[in-house]
């Protein structure tokens, strides 16, 4: 089992339009979260200085930009992020892309996306897929771990067939994450799971974002998400 401070267990989405807000989240989270999730909103918004912001506090950050194009601006754009102290970045890709988004990755850890959980099987029969979620998540992470990945970004729901079939030498980030005492309904996020259900299966981070800053009392809810998720470890 991976050394994994609990605080850094959970990642915190910071989908914020600007940056001014997020940085009301970071101060009133880091005693409590030490990883914070930068997405393409608050990177447009913000920057470099939001991110400079929340690792100068001595939090960690997921840039979560996806990174997807030639693989020549995927190495040049992987050379932007490398020193600036991020820790994960996320990429999308063929074996071309994702070489060359580790050919000269620094201490950056890359993550591959697999599947967005805002897919479900409808929608990838609507692309021309075949096959199961399942099947194409274990797929492309087979072919990106063997690459060189340090991890995939997957479901909950794909986390355990990722452990049985691949090991536990890689990291699972896995975003969808919910109450468990949330009720069904509108999300779009299709497949989604609970935070204990998710390190039960082998996740290693959570991703959180809207059950916590649509909360009446966040550090009442992150506090019950990191039970949670100790409970998760205790039952692996």
């Amino acid at each position: 089992m991976k050394t994994i401070n609990l605080n850094e267990r959970i990642i915190f989405a910071l989908d914020v339009p600007n940056p001014d807000e997020a940085k009301q989240w970071v101060r009133k989270l880091d005693g409590d979260i030490k990883f914070f999730k930068v997405g393409l909103e608050l990177f447009l918004a913000g920057w470099w200085d939001m991110v400079d912001f929340i690792i100068d506090r001595g939090n960690k950050v997921m840039l979560d930009l996806k990174f997807f194009d030639i693989p020549e601006t995927v190495h040049l754009a992987i050379q932007q992020v490398k020193d600036r102290g991020v820790t994960f970045a996320t990429i999308h890709g063929n074996d071309a892309i994702i070489k060359a988004a580790l050919s000269d990755r620094g201490n950056v850890k890359v993550l591959a996306v697999t599947v967005l959980t805002s897919f479900d099987e409808s929608d990838m029969r609507q692309m021309g897929l075949t096959g199961s979620v399942e099947e194409l998540v274990l797929i492309r992470s087979r072919k990106a771990l063997g690459l060189g990945c340090d991890g995939v970004v997957s479901s909950a729901l794909e986390a355990k067939p990722l452990r049985d079939g691949l090991g536990s030498n890689f990291l699972v980030v896995t975003p969808g994450i919910r109450p468990e005492s949330s009720a069904p309904g509108e999300d779009d996020q299709k497949r989604i799971a609970t935070a204990r259900k998710a390190i039960i299966n082998g996740a290693d981070h959570v991703v959180i974002g809207r059950p916590i800053r649509t909360s009446e009392d966040p550090i009442g809810t992150i506090k019950k998400f990191q039970d949670e998720i100790a409970q998760g470890l205790a039952n692996r």
